[in-house]
């Protein structure tokens, strides 16, 4: 269990480390007497990532043993759903485990780290976790980036995603937008050209950089306004696009005759912490 789990898992749950696991004993169970993880933070399974394992399975066993808490009707799993899942498509009787005392929070927890670890999740999968994990916790994005060994500006964006609105977050999460699709959307000033943006986007399939264009245009075209406007050039462009990739976020330059500006979007403390941090590197 604890292999491949990563130090993140250890950071909270130091008594799942190899060498308490190897002490436990890995007894077999009946798969019938099994079920998922009521707190499965984790909505999708990859159906060719279960054909591939259930043949492993089918050829070489489970080499790694499920773990699980014990409950009134069986065994309830804490980590291993997939192997499960494909257990029951290999058609096993039984199933290793290792049984664990565990109450529900620290089940739900557990559930959670292991999909980060294992990068199992989708980007809003991902990002729900870390806010849920930060407020069970009572910690800020750089306490958790240092716990998860992730870097503070991946958390924050994926966290940002989350300030999109559920049909936008819902297309992320079924692959038909991608994150960088989702982190050039919360650059859009005017909410209500979302939709047609998005139409868009699918139509045409518009990749991230195509997307982070459009939204620069619809920033800066202002209703009824139809007025001739000096054109950034090419310098003030590209500075930009370096200065949007580097910050994660929506970037202006306004350059006049004797002195310009930079506008730089954030939206809340943590995520104007984030952009502070990233300037002072």
């Amino acid at each position: 269990m604890a292999r491949g789990l990563g130090k993140g898992i250890n950071a909270f749950f130091p008594e799942l480390e190899q060498e308490n696991l190897d002490q436990e004993n890995v007894i077999q169970v009946e798969i019938t007497k099994c079920r998922p993880n009521p707190y499965q933070p984790r909505k999708t399974f990859q159906v060719e990532g279960l054909e591939e394992l259930t043949a492993s399975i089918l050829e070489y066993g489970i080499i790694q043993p499920l773990l699980v808490r014990k409950s009134i009707k069986g065994y309830e799993i804490i980590a291993g759903e997939r192997r499960y899942r494909a257990a029951k498509e290999a058609g096993l009787d039984r199933i290793p485990v290792i049984v664990k005392e565990m109450d529900d929070q620290k089940m739900m927890e557990l559930a959670l780290l292991e999909n980060l670890q294992r990068e199992n999740l989708t980007p809003i999968e991902e990002a729900q976790a870390y806010v849920n994990l930060m407020k069970t916790y009572d910690l800020t994005q750089d306490d958790l980036a240092k716990k998860l060994g992730k870097s503070r500006p991946h958390i924050a964006n994926l966290v940002r995603l989350l300030q999109l609105p559920a049909p936008v977050t819902a297309m992320i999460n079924n692959g038909e937008l991608s994150m960088g699709h989702g982190r050039a959307l919360l650059g859009l000033k005017d909410k209500t050209k979302l939709t047609v943006l998005i139409k868009k986007i699918t139509s045409e399939k518009l990749n991230v950089r195509q997307v982070e264009g459009l939204v620069q245009q619809l920033n800066q075209k202002a209703p009824k306004e139809k007025a001739t406007k000096v054109k950034k050039n090419i310098f003030i462009l590209e500075r930009e696009n370096t200065l949007r990739d580097r910050l994660g976020t929506n970037v202006k330059i306004h350059q006049g005759k004797k002195k310009g500006k930079i506008e730089i979007d954030f939206y809340n403390n943590d995520d104007l912490d984030r952009i502070i941090e990233l300037l002072q590197d």
